[in-house]
């Protein structure tokens, strides 16, 4: 490096910068869905964009162990900076540390004040999140009905954010609404959440609604409702691919949904990890691409925008052509 730079100066070229020698490396929950395919695309277009070597590394399953496992192996890379979205923000939190003290920047997204993290970011609020899905259920529903809720897993982060806002907003503004059982964690199972909405079906027969937080909960419960025949009898709500999800939205067996753009949140890791690597501090007021002027919470390290995008009849075809 120092004798490259050298050079430059001698030949009167510009000196190469840390980070147009980075790389970044991003672990996700699950590989193989179109979520992550997504925001895989965001990481390397905006890597290409900035002259930096960054990609997706995707585990087989949402075991946390195998997102620790290949932080582990980032940091036996050397990479420079390491993002992650979280399946279980407790069991990560020491390798991250870890990663933090070989020096290498750490973000992560979906789990705000992530411990070892240097910033997280955030496309919603957790209570606005929530919030949304759970006003969209009680319009489908009348606002009186049993209803269900699911989650990517009972130690997701994020994912419990969103479900406790939503029960408490129902809680406490539509009293005929109950949740039945507790919360599911299958909701990036699209098989489990299929399996789990069929006995739910069979066990609560007044079952209207379904709250599933995780992409393939829609898809997987959507699917059960057609093959029960319960469209328009039992409405499912969620965040969902809209070019996965596109047939069964139309056909009314997923109600519809909220979400944000996972290839912006793609081309986020990579932006900030340019911007931390050439020294760069985030500042309240800063205009950050993908995520617009911010205002962060120092405190905590996390970022947060209201970048919520609704997929519904008038949504869904742009947002698939999209690739979403």
């Amino acid at each position: 490096m120092k004798l490259a730079i050298v050079l430059a100066c001698v030949l009167g070229f510009a000196a190469p910068s840390l980070a147009a020698e980075a790389k970044v490396g991003v672990v996700v929950k699950i590989g193989g869905i179109p979520w992550f395919n997504a925001m895989e695309m965001g990481i390397k277009e905006r890597g290409k964009q900035l002259g930096i070597d960054a990609f997706m590394i995707a585990p087989t399953s949402t075991d946390p162990a195998l997102q620790v496992r290949a932080i582990e192996d980032l940091i036996a890379q050397n990479v420079k900076a390491i993002g992650v979205v979280p399946n279980d923000a407790k069991v990560l939190a020491p390798v991250l540390e870890k990663a933090r003290r070989a020096g290498i920047i750490v973000l992560t997204h979906e789990s705000p004040a992530q411990q070892g993290a240097d910033w997280d970011f955030e496309l919603a609020t957790a209570v606005s999140f929530g919030e949304a899905h759970a006003q969209m259920l009680a319009d489908k529903m009348g606002g009186e009905g049993d209803y269900a809720v699911y989650v990517g897993g009972l130690t997701v982060p994020l994912h419990n954010a969103w479900a406790d806002a939503a029960i408490s907003y129902l809680k406490s503004r539509y009293p005929k609404m109950r949740l039945v059982g507790d919360r599911y964690g299958v909701a990036e199972d699209v098989d489990k959440s299929r399996s789990t909405t069929l006995d739910l079906i069979s066990a609560q027969p007044q079952l209207k609604g379904i709250l599933a937080f995780g992409g393939q909960g829609p898809i997987g419960a959507g699917r059960a409702v057609e093959e029960r025949r319960k469209i328009g009898k039992l409405f499912v709500i969620g965040p969902f691919s809209p070019s996965q999800g596109q047939r069964l939205l139309k056909s009314g067996a997923v109600a519809g949904g909220y979400k944000w753009n996972p290839r912006t949140a793609g081309q986020i890791f990579v932006t900030l990890a340019d911007r931390l690597l050439k020294g760069e501090a985030i500042k309240d007021g800063d205009n950050i691409e993908g995520l617009g002027v911010v205002h962060p919470d120092f405190e905590k390290h996390t970022i947060t925008v209201n970048g919520l995008v609704p997929i519904n009849l008038e949504t869904v075809d742009s947002l698939a052509a999209l690739g979403l």
